[in-house]
């Protein structure tokens, strides 16, 4: 059961990170306004079972002030809420404290610092990460999100492009699952500043602006969505093989592989593959 909706308050990124889902970076557009942010929490309290919203991007400081008012009257409707961020402005304990003091005010209950090769990493001892250090001081749950690039990585994204070459490669029709997404009955969902929900990113279910959330949960049926259902049925290779698409013989991982499928699939499904920001075109 649905509980938890993830904002991604802005595709822009002071960072483009080779690995990163959403393509993230300085060029990209996209960004939630107050007034679309007040629509979406009285629509997650309409459903009843949302109980945590999530602001994420892109990077969500970029847009400072909308992200405290946003966390504020959240937390105000008995929201439990979290940031992600990259950590840019945790440039030393002062400044970090600086920019957190105005949301540990919100009543913000979770902070996510990405830290690691991708993302410029500070430092391997997280204690003494700034902004895990000033988040500590004010009284926010802080922990560094910290990817091994041998084995965390999913192949999705800019990754699908950026980072396969020379890694080992299986055959396609091994991939016969999804193993990261619940398709079925998601604990979580992501929702864009176009109004698109995401199961995976890129595989959108409804747009939030044209329907309510409340009527396209209750209208989703993932065994005859025409992505998802396929994906359930047997993973990416049953994807491949319902739409007789071209295909290589061997792909990185299952994320490769379907990315790869979905990129091919956008023109006979362009609702359910959206937006063009998750595929690379800005």
């Amino acid at each position: 059961m649905l509980r938890s909706l993830h904002i991604i308050l802005t595709y822009k990124c002071t960072y483009e990170c080779d690995h990163c889902f959403v393509w993230g970076s300085p060029d990209q557009a996209g960004v939630f306004t107050l007034a679309q942010l007040e629509d979406v929490f009285q629509q997650a309290l309409d459903t009843t079972n949302i109980t945590e919203l999530y602001f994420e991007g892109g990077e969500t400081f970029i847009y400072y002030p909308i992200l405290i008012k946003s966390v504020k009257r959240a937390h105000d409707l008995g929201f439990k809420t979290g940031i992600v961020t990259n950590g840019y402005w945790a440039t030393g304990i002062g400044d970090a404290r600086a920019w957190l003091q105005p949301l540990a005010k919100t009543g913000l209950d979770k902070l996510e610092i990405s830290d690691d090769i991708f993302h410029g990493i500070t430092t391997a001892d997280e204690p003494h990460h700034p902004g895990i250090m000033a988040a500590n001081q004010l009284g926010i749950r802080a922990k560094i999100l910290s990817l091994n690039p041998d084995t965390d990585v999913m192949h999705r994204g800019r990754a699908a492009t950026k980072l396969i070459d020379d890694l080992p490669r299986h055959d396609w029709q091994s991939f016969t699952t999804c193993p990261f997404e619940d398709l079925t009955d998601p604990e979580r969902i992501h929702l864009d500043p176009f109004g698109n929900l995401h199961l995976c990113q890129g595989l959108v279910i409804g747009n939030l602006f044209e329907r309510p959330l409340r009527d396209i949960l209750a209208d989703y049926q993932p065994q005859t969505h025409p992505i998802a259902g396929p994906l359930l049925k047997g993973g990416p290779t049953q994807l491949i093989k319902t739409y007789h698409i071209d295909h290589e013989d061997s792909y990185v991982d299952a994320c490769h592989l379907c990315y790869t499928a979905r990129t091919a699939l956008r023109d006979r499904f362009p609702m359910e593959l959206a937006p063009d920001q998750m595929y690379g075109i800005s």
